[in-house]
């Protein structure tokens, strides 16, 4: 992950800290209780790009999605940077886990392939 993402999310959770008046604990359980809400945020846009409230209509578009989907990516950042200072290393050993993981058990692409 580009380093400058990690450098804004440092720089995130020092003004969040700043801005503070919660114990250490309460606001450690609070970033992470956060990412509920962003998560209804992306099901509330969804909703709205679809049209799913007949009463509402149409009140959101899909690039409304994806920045929802964003914000929910930076709170999970700015969450496990608060459990840890070495959010970084975290995040890549777990990237690579869900890696191996998720390419363990498939083929390569010409196995994959039918009868010519």
């Amino acid at each position: 992950m580009d380093s400058r993402i990690w450098e804004s999310v440092d720089e995130l959770v020092a003004w969040l800290d700043a801005e503070n008046a919660a114990s250490p604990q309460e606001e450690r359980l609070l970033r992470i209780l956060k990412l509920s809400e962003e998560v209804g945020e992306v099901g509330a846009a969804v909703i709205g790009a679809t049209g799913q409230n007949p009463r509402k209509g149409v009140t959101h578009s899909w690039e409304d999605v994806q920045h929802e989907l964003c914000d929910v990516v930076f709170t999970a950042l700015v969450a496990l940077r608060t459990l840890t200072p070495d959010a970084a290393r975290v995040f890549a050993e777990r990237l690579a886990y869900v890696e191996r993981r998720s390419t363990a058990g498939r083929r390569p692409p010409e196995e994959k392939k039918g009868p010519e």
